[in-house]
């Protein structure tokens, strides 16, 4: 008889599941005292690793001082205020600003709704078209869902948020097409600009500036999905960085925080900015109730300060390059069919007759090691930046022992 928790992602029937009850660093520990290496940072957010101490003793002082207060007109918080400004300070677009969300969701409607409510107060309140991608995961809030590209997410939850579509995700003339046709309907483009739960695909070479520039052409924002590229992993802060791209907003939220609590956001740029405040009189009817939560926030700014202290901006280059080396040994070999990624992002692509989901079970049960399996073709894998050397090359040889 399955037990009380209703479990996301999972079948409804299922009765037992992997206990984990202990974290420290990038090691788990679960109820039967079995150890594991953490290959997807949970799920794509832990990046100073767990088990931090001064990640509980920051989120109990503030608790013990505030624990959260409305940041609804006419209230607001230092911790909230505090980590706007650092969060500009090392964000992607210098001249933004940041709205708070509780999670990565919330962050992709969060985005679509400011999309279109700052063409409406910009006098192009007929902009309501969202193009996104084919492989493209936004989140499971209805406009994220909407936005999706990954075709089983969607089934049977419609009807979605109209005036959503999907574009094949590299092909920057099937964009320019729909663009050229109903270029005056749309209201923004939604890209992540390292493709995450849909496989791991980094954009290819020189696709987002050609969707800046088809952006600015017919006056359409463009949105960075940055939930999981953001805070360190590509080896910049954000991967706008990493390609020189401006984007005109960027969703954000797991490693903010590294999972210590939930925080999410957009970053909103000049652009979207200028019309939200042009009219003076404006309402921004929008928001949640832990928009700006204290204690999430004094948790973001102590996770900033340690990846910051301890360069893990610039590990992430390294934990990558280790990670993909030993990977791509294993396809020089024929044992898996490719290796792709970017950053500490990688991804193993398998041969027809190999399974994903066998293989993740076997590096569980044989390995120690914690991987995501892609419908039966990829294995996903997304370390902490503070994974040691290693604890890499035991990922790699829990890949090879699963693949023989």
């Amino acid at each position: 008889m399955p037990k009380a928790f209703l479990h996301p992602f999972a079948k409804p029937t299922r009765e037992s599941f992997i206990r984990i009850v202990r974290g420290e660093g990038a090691l788990l520990w679960d109820s039967d005292g079995r150890e594991f290496i953490d290959g997807m940072s949970s799920l794509w957010y832990c990046a100073i690793g767990h088990g931090r101490k001064e990640m509980a003793d920051t989120i109990a002082a503030q608790v013990s001082t505030l624990e959260a207060y409305s940041c609804f007109d006419p209230f607001t918080t230092d911790p909230a205020e505090a980590l706007a400004e650092e969060l500009v300070g090392i964000g992607p677009m210098p001249d933004a600003r940041v709205f708070f969300t509780g999670s990565g969701s919330e962050s992709v409607d969060t985005a679509m709704k400011l999309a279109r409510i700052a063409h409406v107060q910009a006098g192009q309140g007929h902009r309501k078209l969202i193009i996104s991608r084919v492989r493209g995961y936004h989140g499971t809030a209805y406009g994220g869902t909407s936005a999706q590209g990954i075709a089983p997410n969607k089934e049977n939850f419609g009807p979605f948020v109209d005036e959503v579509v999907q574009v094949p995700a590299d092909d920057i003339e099937a964009l320019a097409s729909l663009m050229a046709q109903r270029g005056s309907e749309v209201a923004a483009v939604l890209v992540e600009p390292v493709q995450g739960a849909g496989g791991i695909f980094p954009a290819t070479e020189g696709y987002l500036e050609g969707v800046r520039r088809l952006c600015d052409q017919h006056g359409a924002y463009l949105i960075f999905d940055e939930v999981i590229s953001g805070y360190g992993r590509l080896g910049s802060w954000f991967a706008a960085h990493h390609y020189g791209v401006r984007p005109d907003m960027v969703t954000f939220a797991k490693a903010v925080t590294s999972g210590y609590q939930p925080l999410g956001g957009v970053f909103v740029g000049p652009a979207p900015l200028a019309a939200l405040q042009a009219d003076e009189n404006f309402f921004l009817r929008h928001g949640f109730t832990y928009s700006g939560h204290a204690t999430a926030c004094a948790a973001a700014s102590k996770n900033l300060e340690i990846i910051r202290r301890e360069d893990l901006v610039s590990r992430a280059t390294h934990v990558g390059d280790r990670l993909s080396s030993g990977f791509r040994s294993l396809a020089a070999d024929g044992a898996v069919d490719h290796v792709r990624g970017l950053g500490a992002m990688w991804a193993i692509g398998l041969h027809p007759n190999q399974n994903a989901m066998q293989l993740r079970d076997h590096m569980l049960d044989h390995g120690g090691v914690v991987c995501r399996a892609l419908n039966a073709d990829s294995l996903l894998f997304c370390p902490p930046l503070v994974t040691t050397d290693e604890q890499i090359d035991r990922i790699v040889d829990a890949v090879a022992a699963a693949v023989k």
